[in-house]
């Protein structure tokens, strides 16, 4: 299994957002926004506290820190919508459409969850025109859907799998255990190597801490998303540029388990990620675009 893709062990059980985005601040937003406090660095918050920033925009925080700053810790902090008391987020995908993709979806998978990630990757869901955005949305969510059996599997099932994702060559080796660091999450991300470049580009150590991935859906979604907008895998680009960049559906296949899948090595596997593509288009009311295949 190649060292810098994540596990597909689920995938081959399977049988088979605009991200949020600050919205302009009217001149009633801002008098409401002021009501809040100001952010103040060091000082200890828990998850719902709402402070002002220094641009004058608000930010609610989604898990307790202390006093991290709102623009970098994006794991902590979620820009809030003063106007409307909620999280600012405008995902091309509804919460109802989610709902009709993933109908038996585990309950850990929440659509709260994803849209609180988004802020990781500001520019998934809202690059290029309208059908782009959301062309790469129905391909993201595709994959997630092959790799998790819709979003059923949390973690990987083939439990004899565990202790061989831990390559202690790595100088910082496997510090949470030998068989900590299998497939979790919407991409069932794996290996400690992979724990840690995600962990060290979210902020999050998730190196000794990588329960953490199915534990909080918002950390899950996240290493998913880091997958997708920066990793190529065994592929030549990234998924996020495959879909913004006209190359298609089929690359963000390579990019993910081409080594297993493309070039006709499996294409059952692959005829079920595109169908599922195709649903989700559908869904989302937009064409699949071409070059659906690898």
């Amino acid at each position: 299994m190649s060292r810098r893709r994540i596990s597909a062990v689920v995938a081959a059980l399977a049988l088979s957002a605009a991200v949020p985005v600050l919205v302009p601040t009217s001149s009633a937003s801002a008098a409401t926004c002021s009501s809040y406090p100001s952010w103040v660095a060091g000082k200890a918050y828990v998850t719902g506290d709402i402070v002002r920033y220094t641009d004058g925009k608000a930010y609610i925080a989604e898990h307790d820190n202390p006093g991290y700053d709102p623009v970098i810790s994006t794991w902590y902090w979620e820009p809030y919508n003063c106007d409307s008391g909620t999280p600012v987020g405008n995902f091309v995908v509804s919460e109802a459409q989610f709902n009709q993709m993933f109908p038996n979806r585990n309950g850990f998978y929440t659509y709260s969850g994803l849209v609180a990630a988004l802020s990781a990757y500001p520019g998934f869901a809202t690059t290029g025109g309208d059908e782009t955005k959301k062309q790469e949305a129905a391909a993201f969510l595709a994959n997630v859907s092959h790799e998790t059996g819709g979003l059923v599997y949390v973690v990987e099932q083939n439990t004899a799998n565990y202790p061989h994702y831990c390559d202690w060559s790595q100088p910082y080796g496997c510090p949470a255990g030998q068989s900590a660091y299998y497939g979790r999450g919407p991409i069932q991300l794996s290996w400690n190597f992979n724990y840690k470049a995600a962990g060290d580009a979210l902020g999050i150590d998730l190196l000794n801490n990588p329960s953490l991935m199915q534990t909080d859906a918002a950390v899950a979604w996240k290493t998913g998303l880091w997958y997708w907008n920066t990793q190529s895998g065994p592929g030549s680009m990234t998924p996020h540029n495959a879909m913004v960049n006209g190359a298609g559906f089929g690359q963000t296949i390579r990019s993910i388990n081409g080594s297993l899948e493309c070039d006709g090595r499996n294409p059952a596997q692959v005829q079920s990620r595109v169908t599922t593509y195709q649903q989700f288009t559908q869904i989302l009311g937009v064409s699949a675009g071409a070059n659906l295949y690898c």
